[in-house]
């Protein structure tokens, strides 16, 4: 279906005609450097090209009053004092005689990328536009926006397609009030924003920015602020706010469709961040997000204000957007106690809304969205950090490193006489296996060597994986006679290699535990019914659940919050997937796995399955090849508690090995408030 690229140079065409410190970071080169890098790197002529257009008034007026576009509509004919003047009625932003049109194009090329995403004319896309919008309210221009592009696209989305449901992830660093206000009661939008925030100290200075702002009436649980409150943020402390918060909430939710105010002033380098995530983890984060909504996504560019990390950073978000694999994050360790704080005050804020966190351990028993929470060193104070606070002047980063895609996106192995599903190549080899293999295989599986057929197709197995190798091939699906038995052939194979890892993915109950390795070649992570084997070491991790594979939500949050997380950390070579027989895991979380363990490996997954699942290879065949997975069930029910106790008792046990499960802070158990009235310290009573 392709990706979108909505751009025009004439959103270039205004800048600031005054002296003013706070706005002269605004400039047009942000949008120039951002297109010439797609150019550059051959994205942008990959991409299906639409036309921006001018907003309608009927179209602005969806989100801001009537009062104030007539207001903006006069700028065009003032004066240079007239513009001083106007622009003194608002904070931080500045206005310009050819602000007025460029701000409608803005609008114009959202609701534009919105039409072709909604009308499956693409399956996602970007638009680059000039002024960003997030900041800017009903009445009110602030932080360089004029009028606020996504909350309009959200609107008319609603309004002209029906949207019943739209999740906004704002990851610029600055908070987007202008999109809370509009939403905050609002139960049909569900928005998510981190922010640089410093206990207040940081622009916007708003209260109604911190973690426990958690929207109003009926909207109250749709509104989620992550509060910074240092800067320095890294991947890790990204990756864990999607693994244990918004990720969860999200497939709870079931959007319909995703916009992202895709602000890349969060990445390394920026003035206004001063944060330390490197640009390639924007494209993580777009992969993460690529698999809800059934892959309708819309990312609308914000703030950015690196030259260098900007152009970087889009250009990752774009290309994971066409479909490339992401590259390996090296070097993940644990999210700072900061970030743990935070993360651990949201999840206890919106634990009464939302079923995935209901039952989440470490958080206090009572409602604490009434309190404010004092970080250990003081409100307002900066927590030292080392090298990665710096001055944006003084940090470097290596460029992302080269993402290629193999010629070959997807092959099969698949019985004698069965066909390829259409754009999968079909693998075959005459060659027989290794000796050495043969005799290990006998020494386990002697009694099914007898069959003649049993080894027909770990040949042609053995040819894709190499393939894979050799980066000819980006992931594939074989289907064989015995899944342990072929499992066992590939974890022979690759563990011979100096430095691989593999990280195995069993769904259904068997007996692996076996295969699994401490020496860290293998990390093996089993997701079933069974209770038999019990866990050894760090490397093999049986996650046990009640109702089994068929429980969406039980089987989503030990994705999630576990598989996940360990994972990303483990960084393997490959990504093995298994289903055993009779996993009885449902289609939709099937295809949802599929896809996000493709964030893993650039892409090398590969996909075993038994005979006679043949009916299964069509629709994971079409997720290999990079068709989103369908939307799980709404609304998603809540895990059973005792899932919930088998996935927190695992985490607990492993997190001290496995750092990036955690996702409680040391110092947040002992709450330091601010005016403790008995008001504030009530107890609200949580939903059962």
């Amino acid at each position: 279906m392709g990706t979108a690229l909505v751009y025009d140079e004439e959103m270039t065409k205004y800048k600031l005609l005054w002296v003013d410190p706070a706005c002269k970071i605004e400039v047009p080169e942000r949008l120039t450097v951002s297109y010439e890098a797609l150019v550059k790197n051959g994205l942008c002529q990959r991409c299906v090209s639409i036309p921006a257009r001018e907003a309608t008034e009927a179209e602005i007026l969806l989100v801001h009053s009537e009062e104030y576009l007539e207001g903006v509509k006069k700028t065009p004919y003032m004066t240079l004092e007239d513009l001083k003047e106007f622009t003194l009625q608002y904070g931080d932003v500045y206005f310009h005689p050819n602000i007025y049109h460029c701000a409608k194009l803005a609008v114009g090329s959202a609701l534009q990328l919105c039409d072709s995403v909604m009308t499956g004319k693409v399956r996602n896309g970007m638009a680059l536009v000039r002024p960003p919008g997030h900041h800017s309210m009903r009445s009110a221009a602030s932080g360089f926006c004029v009028f606020n592009n996504v909350a309009i696209a959200a609107r008319y989305a609603k309004q002209k397609y029906g949207v019943k449901r739209v999740l906004i992830v704002d990851w610029d660093v600055h908070h987007g009030q202008g999109v809370q206000y509009c939403f905050e009661d609002d139960p049909s939008v569900l928005y998510f924003s981190w922010h640089r925030y410093e206990h207040q100290k940081f622009w916007p200075n708003l209260r109604e920015s911190d973690y426990d702002n958690v929207g109003k009436e009926d909207g109250a649980g749709f509104n989620i602020n992550v509060p910074w409150n240092k800067v320095g943020m890294k991947n890790s402390d990204y990756l864990s706010v999607f693994f244990h918060l918004l990720l969860p909430v999200a497939y709870e939710f079931c959007p319909e469709l995703v916009l992202v105010c895709a602000g890349f002033d969060s990445a390394i380098g920026d003035p206004e961040g001063e944060m330390c995530a490197s640009p390639d983890i924007f494209a993580h984060l777009t992969h993460l997000l690529m698999n809800l909504a059934g892959g309708k996504l819309c990312a609308v560019l914000e703030g950015g204000y690196n030259l260098t990390s900007l152009p970087q950073s889009v250009c990752q978000t774009v290309q994971t957007l066409l479909g490339d694999p992401p590259t390996r994050l090296s070097d993940l360790g644990a999210p700072c106690e900061s970030a743990l704080e935070s993360l651990q005050c949201v999840r206890s804020a919106h634990r009464q809304y939302w079923s995935c966190l209901r039952q989440a351990a470490g958080l206090p028993d009572s409602h604490v969205s009434a309190k404010r929470i004092r970080s250990a060193g003081g409100e307002g104070e900066r927590t030292e950090v080392g090298e990665e606070e710096k001055s944006a002047e003084e940090q470097a980063w290596p460029e992302p490193p080269q993402r290629v895609s193999p010629p070959v996106r997807c092959a099969l192995v698949l019985p004698g006489g069965e066909a390829p599903p259409d754009g999968c190549e079909q693998i075959s080899s005459r060659e027989e296996l290794h000796p050495l293999m043969l005799t290990k295989l006998r020494e386990h599986f002697q009694s099914e060597l007898d069959n003649c057929s049993a080894l027909a197709s770990l040949p042609s197995l053995m040819t894709l994986v190499e393939k894979m190798e050799k980066n000819e091939i980006r992931n594939g699906l074989a289907v064989v006679h015995s899944v342990t038995m072929a499992m066992m052939c590939v974890l022979q194979h690759v563990g011979d290699a100096p430095s691989s890892r593999t990280l195995v993915v069993c769904v259904g109950g068997g007996s692996v535990g076996s295969h699994a390795r401490e020496d860290g070649k293998t990390l093996t992570v089993q997701i079933s019914s069974e209770d038999t084997e019990k866990p050894t070491g760090k490397f093999y991790v049986p996650v046990h659940l009640k109702k089994g594979c068929g429980d969406a939500s039980g089987f989503m949050q030990a994705l999630l919050g576990l598989l996940l997380p360990l994972g990303y950390q483990y960084n393997p070579d490959l990504v093995l997937l298994v289903q055993m027989p009779n996993a009885g895991v449902c289609g939709g979380v099937w295809q949802q796995l599929v896809g996000v363990l493709q964030g893993f490996a650039q892409g090398h997954v590969l996909v075993l399955m038994q005979e006679g699942e043949q009916a299964r290879v069509g629709p994971t065949a079409s997720t290999l090849l990079g068709d989103p997975a369908p939307p799980l069930e709404h609304p998603l029910q809540a895990p059973l508690p005792e899932d919930v106790e088998a996935v927190e008792t695992l985490r607990s046990r492993l997190q001290s090995d496995w750092s990036l499960l955690q996702n409680t802070g040391e110092s947040t158990a002992s709450f330091q408030y601010e005016n403790q009235t008995i008001a504030e310290l009530k107890i609200t009573k949580s939903v059962s």
